[in-house]
């Protein structure tokens, strides 16, 4: 039996609570959140209020048993950093999640379009760490670029992991990991940190498309905190204030562009990013 199995056959045996208290989540309560996520099952959401202070508790919690089922980190994704986003889960700030390595799949990937219980896709944009502590220091975009080793486009695949994805805010958000579950990941373009760069990234036009160019939905770099290595910063500051700073190598996902859009079987998807050098663009297929 596999890890991933042995995994979910124990923890998903485990009664689901409804966590009728607004504390931080017990163990308990944490392990079945990850069965649950883990068998790709709703996740219960909270009988009573829930702070994001709870939340946040209970997503180090459920990380560290995901851990147990999906394996080593490959970095961090940073959500909730488009303001129509924002509104929609009706919390006005960014959030983080973690990637595992086997989250991650390659440009052209064929996947099953229930590849979670609610499953959902947006065109995001994924970068790689050269320097942690210079991130975490930077102050523009420009500091930020010269901090980063790669680029790659990248098609978010999150999964809202509850029965009624409108109830879910900012709390419950945060402990289900920010829907983290899959993503796409193109070719890696190796960053030249000018300020042309830094610029295009803001200016850039991300386009989401189905088929023969039937458009799903379009943004503007600048959409996602003014810039979207303005998350990359985030992240790092975010994650050196409770003293698990970012390593070397570590991979980011910035946010969204485009709104969250459901998979079909037979869709064919493909997010392209006009205004980067090249156009570069990724793809997947849903069966």
């Amino acid at each position: 039996m596999t890890r991933l199995a042995t995994f979910t056959a124990t923890l998903v045996a485990l009664t689901l609570p409804s966590i009728a208290h607004a504390v931080c989540p017990t163990d308990l309560e944490a392990a079945a959140v990850a069965a649950a996520i883990v068998a790709r099952q709703p996740v219960p959401l909270p009988a009573g209020e829930m702070s994001m202070a709870d939340g946040l508790c209970g997503q180090g919690k459920v990380v560290r048993f995901l851990g147990q089922a999906f394996g080593p980190v490959a970095g961090y994704k940073a959500g909730l950093t488009n303001p129509a986003v924002q509104k929609r889960f009706k919390h006005d700030a960014p959030l983080r999640g973690t990637l595992f390595a086997s989250m991650l799949v390659q440009d052209g990937a064929e996947l099953p379009a229930v590849f979670g219980a609610r499953p959902v896709m947006e065109a995001d944009l994924l970068v790689e760490v050269a320097d942690p502590a210079a991130l975490a220091r930077a102050q523009t975009p420009l500091e930020a670029l010269r901090a980063l080793r790669t680029y790659a486009p990248f098609i978010e695949l999150p999964d809202l992991m509850v029965d009624d994805p409108s109830k879910l805010g900012g709390p419950m958000l945060a402990m289900i990991n920010v829907g983290a579950r899959a993503g796409v990941v193109g070719r890696s373009v190796p960053v030249k940190a000018t300020p042309e760069l830094a610029e295009a990234f803001a200016a850039m036009t991300v386009t989401m498309t189905e088929g023969d160019a039937a458009v799903l939905d379009s943004g503007k770099g600048s959409a996602t905190l003014g810039n979207p290595l303005n998350a990359a910063i985030w992240l790092a500051r975010d994650l050196a204030a409770v003293g698990t700073p970012l390593q070397r190598g570590d991979r980011l996902s910035l946010g969204s562009f485009t709104k969250l859009v459901p998979p079909k079987p037979g869709m064919s998807v493909r997010a392209t990013y006009d205004g980067l050098p090249g156009n570069p663009a990724v793809a997947v297929r849903f069966r």
